[in-house]
């Protein structure tokens, strides 16, 4: 498929659109406010503010958030359980953990509550033998029960379904006669994995948010369609690949996290271009702040990943931890008298004091401002009003100057954000300095520095269009299907042939998938893995494999290197245990020319600045600011500088050196 192509993110505050024409290299760029509830309204102004003529554009890729909101703040669908005889309560029961290690109590709300759990006699055992058999009769009664109670969506769950599907799916026969609708979720179907609270969790999240993102993403379909879009919506899975809107309900619970994913798969390509293939990605926004690992040039997917307490989601995913510093995180001082900032966001309504919008409570965007980090000339008398409320919540009850009281406010959330990254780095036994930083997202290159300081990472990679880059990740993203199927065997004891033809089955059913999405693709790339551990212990590791036909030896050597890198033991008397066969199927599109990204016609020969301001740097330092657009392609600078563009600022420190290369990326390098 050749024409234009456009990606668009929607983020907790703003929506923003790429569109990209392949020929030329052209690009228009779009940012808008997020409309909540609803998406698509946001979505469409956005096509609106670029002037795109949908009838010319051959592919829209989106990434949302619609499933992921409906998780974290559990605006679900009503969902209803048919599960086993006396097991109806895993969902409730979980590991028995503790939202906090050392918390003495919590709280927990399960999908399902508990009057929506229903039993039904069956029973197998771990090898799939049947036990017990299924009462027909149960199923259609406990079915019609549910549905009487209002329920939406319904889940099918039994044990040991992984092993042996035949009574889920003859129990999904049988609730379809009398369930008003196709919402209904085996979770086998979905995870064949053996943790039955894990896929039972990742069964009842799918069912829960399935009506929701159908009605969104049809909704969104129709009105594209109306305004003369001829072709399929693809969606972002939280996979880093994507999948057409007609098909993206059925399993909707991998669009989780699909807005973060995206902006992974725009670091991996960028990083690929620039030559940095082992990157930190920093993505801060107004609400959150997301961080992943990139090595070798590929993102980290995982599919042992719990989204918050107690909400294991199954299915794979790209590895990124969040954690709430955005531009619009407020500060306040608690009841102990200590400067806190998030996870409370004032969002974009009404967002930061400076915005004007009627925001009164003091966030890190408005702490930049009065930093001189913003100019205040934009934000008129808000400006003002920022600097009085930080005086007045901030500075007065800890004694500080107003300065000083943003700055702590800045150090702050910086360190939170440095605690994300070391949590996807040092703990899985990464060196940070090993590693360029990747930082966008609206507020990320105003931090970026900072935090490079702080884990010593010696160089800040800043692409050329921060703010937008999740959005250009939808364009530039792969298609993905990931395949996991569970053997849990001592592998002593595995059928090596049944591991190749469990791998061979995957990989033929990927390349199926692949091959129904019209897609200009350049080659079609499968991966394979295995998650294995110790007998006896209860974590995995996820294995790479070189091939489909892995001998036992290899295997075993593959793992016991892979557990030595992460824990720097060897453990020789203790054997194997082969638990998971995955395959991922990889749809590779053609690369794109990011150069274009910024319009080589703006750039001059020489950076000149467009003006100076005060910043303050643990004193106020008089500071050239650079209209990024303009900067030549052979850059080279000595901070302190500030470098605007439309979407980000971005802060080079004093004594740091930014470069650029033949994409427009900035180079930072940092100091230590």
């Amino acid at each position: 498929m050749a024409g234009l192509i456009a990606g668009v993110d929607v983020g907790g505050t703003f929506t923003d659109l790429v569109i990209f024409d392949p020929e030329n290299g052209a690009v228009r760029l779009a940012k808008v406010p997020t409309s909540l509830p609803n998406q698509a309204p946001g979505v469409l102004a956005a096509f609106e503010a670029a002037g795109a003529d949908l009838s010319a554009i051959d592919l829209i890729v989106h990434g949302t958030t619609t499933t992921t909101n409906a998780v974290l703040e559990r605006a679900l669908c009503k969902t209803g359980l048919i599960t086993t005889e006396g097991f109806r309560d895993v969902l409730e029961l979980g590991r028995r953990t503790r939202p906090q290690a050392y918390g003495m109590h919590g709280r927990f709300v399960p999908i399902i509550p508990r009057d929506l759990r229903l039993e039904v006699p069956e029973r197998l055992d771990a090898r799939g033998r049947i036990l017990t058999p299924l009462d027909e009769a149960a199923v259609e009664k406990a079915a019609l029960t549910l549905r009487e109670m209002g329920c939406e969506s319904l889940v099918i769950h039994f044990l040991h379904a992984y092993a042996n599907p035949e009574h889920e799916q003859r129990a999904a026969e049988i609730a379809a006669r009398v369930w008003p609708n196709g919402y209904i979720t085996m979770g086998h179907a979905l995870l064949s994995e053996s943790r039955e609270y894990e896929r039972g969790v990742t069964a009842a999240v799918n069912a829960s948010v399935q009506p929701l993102l159908e009605r969104y993403v049809s909704r969104l379909a129709d009105e594209l369609a109306d305004r003369g879009y001829a072709h399929d919506l693809l969606v972002m899975n939280g996979n880093g690949g994507m999948v057409s809107a007609g098909s993206v309900s059925k399993e909707a619970v991998k669009t989780v996290m699909s807005g973060p994913a995206s902006g992974v798969m725009a670091a991996v390509a960028t990083g690929r271009r620039a030559g940095m293939p082992d990157l930190l990605t920093y993505d801060m926004g107004g609400t959150s702040t997301d961080v992943a690992m990139i090595r070798a040039g590929k993102a980290p997917v995982s599919n042992e990943i719990e989204v918050e307490y107690a909400m294991p989601i199954h299915v794979p995913m790209v590895d990124v931890r969040t954690v709430g510093a955005g531009g619009g995180s407020i500060a306040r001082i608690d009841a102990g008298s200590l400067l806190r900032v998030g996870p409370e966001s004032a969002g974009s309504t009404p967002g930061p004091i400076c915005y004007g919008r009627g925001g009164t409570r003091v966030t890190i965007s408005d702490a930049n401002l009065i930093l001189g980090r913003l100019p205040a000339e934009r934000f008129g008398q808000a400006a003002e009003a920022a600097r009085a409320a930080m005086e007045d919540q901030i500075a007065r009850p800890l004694g500080l100057s107003v300065e000083e009281a943003a700055e702590a406010v800045v150090r702050i959330a910086n360190t939170h954000m440095a605690g994300a990254i070391r949590m996807v780095s040092i703990s899985l036994g990464a060196d940070p300095r090993d590693f360029a930083l990747f930082a966008f997202g609206g507020a990320g290159p105003l931090h970026a520095v900072a935090l490079a300081r702080e884990l010593a990472v010696p160089r800040v990679l800043i692409p050329a269009r921060p703010g937008i880059t999740n959005a250009l990740g939808c364009v530039v993203a792969d298609l993905r299907h990931d395949f996991v199927r569970t053997l849990n065997r001592p592998l002593d004891h595995v059928n090596i042939e049944t591991v190749h033809a469990v791998l061979a089955e995957q990989e033929s059913e990927g390349r199926r998938l692949i091959g129904q999405e019209k897609i200009t693709l350049t080659g079609i790339r499968a991966e394979y893995s295995a998650d294995m551990q110790f007998v006896g212990q209860t974590h995995l590791l996820r294995v790479p494999l070189p091939s489909a036909t892995p001998t036992r030896e290899e295997m075993q050597r593959l793992f016991e290197a892979a557990y030595h890198a992460r824990f720097r033991v060897d453990l020789p008397s203790i054997k194997a245990n082969l638990v998971n066969l995955n395959v991922s199927l990889i749809g590779m599109r053609p690369e794109f020319d990011l150069s274009a990204l910024i319009d080589p016609i703006l750039r001059k020969e020489r950076a000149e600045p467009m003006a100076s301001r005060p910043v303050w740097f643990g004193g106020w330092v008089d500071t050239p600011v650079y209209w990024r657009d303009h900067l030549p392609l052979d850059l080279t600078l000595t901070g302190p500088a500030i470098i605007e563009q439309m979407d980000t600022t971005t802060i080079v420190e004093p004594g740091c050196v930014v470069t650029s290369d033949k994409d427009g990326n900035l180079i930072v390098a940092v100091p230590q």
